[in-house]
């Protein structure tokens, strides 16, 4: 018997990013189930993420915040004609980043081990003595406020490149609705905060029903955090990543949990 096998797993993922983990998930044994719950659009101001990326060469480091960073900001860059100075030292929150990096012709980057969050990243060494140092801050509209201001602290000079933004599903809700009603839902990934508030928003009065007692793998604390202010009561589970690796090990140490041996 695979490790996940019965189980029913919703899927948030943005699409472009969940086919992985989906395959990974039924490779267990699993019926993982696709639902979009954040959407990747271009960021409101292009024209000011444009003029701090025409300038890279005045930074000592770019700190990229999630794989939909990188690729977008890559993608950004390649339709500016901009190839990437390589002056400027490239670091990553967590793995599903630094494969990202990798893909785009940038395997060396600085990458915290164990947990993958803002708060193991700046407790890496490089990021210690940055007084002086230039840095720019790659992630989406609305991102966390702690690594700039634990950089800024610590005298760096800080700008933010947002180059994407996180919109509501468009997806038909009905249809995960009439799914979730039939078979029932073992589990929900949830690897961002507007993710949850999508998601929460779409499902509507009946589908929250379902969704307050379903058991919850997130991504990190703050997600955590905001599962327990929309009253989501179900088990929660954190997982020490966002990615595909950490998620599916958080859903084992779960189902472990409901069928000791």
């Amino acid at each position: 018997m695979s490790a996940l096998a019965g189980l029913t797993i919703l899927v948030t993922r943005p699409a472009a990013q969940a086919q992985a983990l989906v395959d990974k998930l039924a490779a267990a044994g699993a019926r993982p189930v696709p639902f979009a719950a954040v959407e990747i659009a271009a960021p409101r101001d292009i024209e000011a993420l444009k003029a701090v990326m025409m300038r890279l060469t005045d930074f000592d480091w770019a700190i990229f915040i999630s794989p939909n960073a990188v690729a977008q900001a890559f993608n950004w860059l390649q339709g500016w004609g901009q190839a990437w100075p390589a002056t400027v030292r490239i670091a990553a929150i967590g793995k599903g980043s630094a494969r990202e990096l990798k893909r785009v012709g940038h395997p060396e980057a600085l990458v915290p081990t164990g947990r993958f969050d803002s708060e193991s990243l700046l407790a890496m060494d490089p990021l210690q003595d940055v007084a002086g140092k230039a840095i720019l801050i790659v992630r989406g509209e609305g991102g966390r406020e702690l690594l700039g201001d634990t950089l800024k602290a610590r005298g760096a000079h800080i700008e933010y490149a947002e180059c994407y933004r996180r919109t509501a599903p468009s997806a038909d809700v009905s249809v995960l609705l009439r799914l979730w009603a039939r078979q029932g839902m073992d589990a929900v990934l949830l690897t961002s905060v507007e993710g949850v508030h999508h998601l929460y928003g779409a499902l509507g009065h009946v589908g929250r029903q379902w969704l307050v007692r379903t058991a919850l793998v997130v991504a990190s604390p703050r997600i955590r955090e905001a599962c327990v202010a929309l009253g989501l009561q179900g088990p929660i589970v954190v997982a020490s990543g966002a990615d595909d690796e950490a998620l599916i090990a958080a859903l084992l140490s779960w189902r472990a949990g409901q069928n000791p041996l």
